[in-house]
Order: C-alpha cells, then sequence, then structure tokens
C-alpha cells in the first residue's frame, strides 16, 4: 500500500483531522470515567499510530492511520520520522539541530502553550499568604519523591539505569524528577465537591501544588541543563563550549533566572499599561503570545535553559499584571485545549511510546517507580502537614491531596526523553511509566480524598478552618475545554 504523505500541508490538515477527532472522542469518554482527559489523548495516539496495531500485528507488517516512513509496516498516513533525522542532521552540522515534521511542530507549541497556561494561573499574591506551610510542604513534595525515584533505579542498570555510567546517573536523576510533578486540577475538584476548597488544609494544598510545579521545573532546567554539558558533542564557537561546561551551565542557569525577573519587570509594567487603557481587547493575548514563544527561544537557544522554563516564567511574569493576564488565558486555553494540546498528548502515543522489545523489566520497574512515587508525596507532604499540628487524618489528606500526577509528569517526560540529550536521554519506553502513574494517581486519589472526608473529627464541634484570606476563594483553575 502506497500511503498518503502526512508533512504535505493538505496531507497534515488530514492527519490533523484524525488527531482531532479521535482525541476528542476518548478524551469524553476517559472524562466520564473520571479520569483525565489527557489519558484519553495518550490512548487515542497509540490506537491510530504504529504502536499496537502497525507493530505488533503480523510480525510487525500491520497497519497504522498514522505512521512514519521507511519502517515494515502500512499506513494511511506517513510521516517522517523527525526523531532519526535530528540525529542525522545534528551530526552533520556539529550542534544540536532538531528536525521536526509537522506533528512534532505543532506538539512543540502545545507544550510551550501549556507550561505558559500554567504560569498564566499561578497567583504570585496568594502564594505569599499561604505561608511557610504550603512552601515546606511543596519542597518535601519533591525532594522525597526525587530520592525515592534515583534510589529505585539503582538495581536497574541492565535496562538504562543505575551506576553504570555517568549517563545512567542523568537517567535515574530524569526519573526522579519525573515523580516531582503534582497535578492539582483532580485534587481542586473533589476538594470542591466535598465544600473543602476554602479550609485551611484546603488551600495550604492547592498552593503547595502550585509550588511544587514551580520547583519542578527549575530543577528540570537544571538537571537537563548538566545532561547536556555531559553530553559528548562537538562546538562550533567559545560560547557553545562554556555553556557545553557544567558550570558554564550552572552560570548560564542563574542568568536567565536575572534576565527573566530583570525583562520581566519591564514587561509588568508595558501590561499594566495596556491593562488601564483596555485589558479586554485582542492585542492583550497576542502580545502575551509574543513574549511566550521570545522568553522559551532566549531560554533554549541562548542560556541553555529547557524552552518550557522559559515559557513558563513568561506567563508567571505577565500573571502579575491581573485583568490582563486573565483574559490573555482564557484565550489562549480555548486555542491550545481546541487544537495544539491534543496534537501534544496524542504526539506521545504516536510517537513516544512503543511494545516492540518492551524489556519485561521496564514494567517492573514502572510499577515500583509508579509506588514510590506515590509513597514519596503520601509521606513527604503528610509528615511536614503533620509537623504543622494537623491531626493523622488531615496529615494523610495533605499527602494524598498532593499525589496526582497530570501533563507537568507528561511534559517532564517528553523533554528527558528528548533527543537533545544525547546520550544521557531517558529511553522513550519509559513513557509507559508515567503514563502508569498518571492513572494510578487519578484513580486513587479521588477515592481517598473521600474516603479520609468521611472519617469523623478528632474533636467534635472544631470550628471549621478557613485560608488567610477568610472567605476569599482559592486560585480558580480553568475547567477542561469540551
Amino acid at each position: 500500500m502506497i500511503p498518503f504523505h502526512g508533512n504535505t500541508p493538505i496531507g497534515f490538515a488530514a492527519v490533523l483531522a484524525i488527531i482531532l477527532f479521535s482525541t476528542k472522542l476518548l478524551g469524553l469518554l476517559f472524562k466520564k470515567m473520571g479520569l483525565p482527559q489527557v489519558l484519553g489523548f495518550i490512548i487515542a495516539g497509540i490506537l491510530i499510530g504504529p504502536s499496537i496495531f502497525g507493530e505488533l500485528i503480523n510480525g510487525g507488517r500491520g497497519f497504522a492511520i498514522i505512521g512514519f516512513e521507511d519502517k515494515s509496516y502500512n499506513c494511511l498516513f506517513a510521516l517522517p520520522d523527525d526523531a532519526e533525522m535530528s540525529a542525522k542532521l545534528t551530526e552533520l552540522f556539529g550542534r544540536e539541530v532538531n528536525f521536526g515534521n509537522g506533528l512534532g511542530l505543532f506538539a512543540k507549541i502545545g507544550v510551550l502553550l501549556l507550561m505558559f497556561s500554567a504560569g498564566l494561573e499561578t497567583n504570585l499574591k496568594e502564594l505569599k499568604s499561604t505561608g511557610l506551610a504550603a512552601i515546606l510542604v511543596a519542597f518535601s513534595g519533591v525532594l522525597l519523591p526525587l530520592a525515592l525515584g534515583f534510589a529505585v533505579s539503582m538495581p536497574f542498570g541492565g535496562i538504562g539505569l543505575g551506576f553504570a555510567g555517568r549517563a545512567n546517573i542523568y537517567r535515574s536523576v530524569f526519573i526522579g524528577t519525573i515523580l516531582t510533578a503534582t497535578s492539582v486540577a483532580i485534587t481542586v475538584s473533589v476538594l470542591k465537591e466535598l465544600g473543602k476548597i476554602r479550609s485551611k488544609l484546603g488551600t495550604t494544598i492547592v498552593s503547595a501544588a502550585i509550588i511544587d510545579d514551580v520547583i519542578g521545573i527549575v530543577l528540570l532546567s537544571i538537571v537537563t541543563g548538566i545532561a547536556k554539558a555531559g553530553a559528548s558533542q562537538s562546538y562550533s564557537n567559545g560560547f557553545e563550549w562554556f555553556k557545553g561546561q557544567i558550570y558554564g551551565t550552572i552560570i548560564m542557569i542563574i542568568c536567565f533566572f536575572v534576565f527573566a525577573i530583570v525583562a520581566g519587570i519591564g514587561i509588568h509594567y508595558a501590561f499594566c499599561w495596556l491593562e488601564k487603557k483596555r485589558a479586554t481587547t485582542h492585542r492583550v493575548p497576542i502580545f502575551s503570545l509574543a513574549v511566550c514563544f521570545i522568553y522559551s527561544w532566549i531560554a533554549e537557544e541562548i542560556f541553555g535553559v529547557a524552552d518550557i522554563t522559559g515559557a513558563f516564567l513568561a506567563g508567571v511574569v505577565l500573571s502579575t499584571a491581573h485583568r490582563a493576564s486573565a483574559y490573555a488565558d482564557t484565550k489562549i486555553e480555548v486555542c491550545t485545549y481546541t487544537i495544539f494540546a491534543p496534537v501534544f498528548f496524542a504526539n506521545i502515543g504516536i510517537s513516544s511510546i512503543s511494545f516492540v522489545g518492551l524489556n519485561p523489566n521496564i514494567l517492573l520497574f514502572a510499577l515500583l517507580a509508579v509506588f514510590a512515587g506515590l509513597i514519596g508525596k503520601i509521606v513527604g507532604c503528610g509528615a511536614v502537614c503533620k509537623a504543622f499540628k494537623y491531626n493523622w487524618r488531615e496529615s494523610a489528606i495533605g499527602g494524598v491531596g498532593m499525589m496526582a500526577r497530570g501533563e507537568v509528569a507528561l511534559i517532564v517526560t517528553s523533554t528527558v526523553t528528548s533527543s537533545a540529550l544525547g546520550e544521557n536521554a531517558l529511553p522513550p519506553q519509559f513513557m509507559i511509566m508515567t503514563v502508569l502513574l498518571i492513572l494510578v494517581s487519578s484513580i486513587l486519589t479521588p477515592v481517598l480524598l473521600k474516603l479520609l472526608y468521611k472519617e469523623p473529627k478528632a474533636t467534635a464541634g472544631t470550628p471549621r478552618h478557613y485560608g488567610p484570606h477568610g472567605d476569599e476563594s482559592a486560585p480558580e483553575f480553568p475547567e477542561e475545554v469540551e
């Protein structure tokens, strides 16, 4: 069968149509089952991609709706293999070159918009008001899963982890970094349903989850920057050589955050001026997108920091202009979840998940890593809550409330499996671990929260606690757009 080419303009339009239809269908199905829609998006990518029906059927000569060129299976639409082309172009030019087929380019824009939106939703004033408890809960929710993920990886040197070499140490750190991510969406929906979102504990959980993501993104930038510096590669000039040294990487990361803050002050005043003129005009989201993409490019190309960090910090900077950022977020979110986010998550299923030659040890490791990730959040965050004089039941609620994983975990995994990290990159098969982590945590979190809140109160007549803003609600998080 001669496939249609999926990288021509009209061919790619057909590919988008298939992705959008399948992701929406599976997304709605998963939502009705009480699971995150992003899991449905990934499963849709697996079903329409080559992972099952192309590579596992008929000895690898099956059929996929969307596949890649020069493979043994048949497909309806064929795309160029961007990973192989990136590796060839990087070797040819002596520097990192990321080749992207149309699907990869749309997915990249999708991940940048997702992180930008997360930054726009960050309320710095709310974070300041939650005090030391939320900060320590967030730090504990990062450090313990990071340590447990690294520890669990140690015995698995045979599957690309452990202490067999420097690259494997980086990969073990990447596993720990993946386990640090927290998704607040599921927890917020349950707390709202139970009427606990305004409670002192509810406010602490929500704020800690936001701080957790900030710490996780900073940590990701540090470890990927050092991993890039440790990868074997040639340098075209002195500046590239400097960024390729570990000490140079650390200096450039610090310089980027200084630049982001200094430039952000000017951007803040510019958007505040624009807000006074007219906060709800179309120029606001347009200028916001420009800031997002510029920050992303500067982060990656100039400072060697992960581009998603630049997108996230751009959102944080603009979040200080409250009315303008809220309007921009509503417009950008519709665009993101209408097309770019579904393409990003479907592309994970199409391009990053393969069951061919899947080592059983990877499945064993994935189960252990999922267990470590769940226990790390429950114990780490719960212990800090107990230290702040919450009772045992409330401390358990604090730990379980931080347990859910979602988009950020997938974004981190897609970053650490990128070919840009060279020999230090995590093999793409480990994406299965992240999908399993999201699935298990998404099912357990609402179930355990509801069970814990049904427990009898420790002291009858104990007055209800409210957050530092009294009757003010916790930070609002946008509903998923259908």
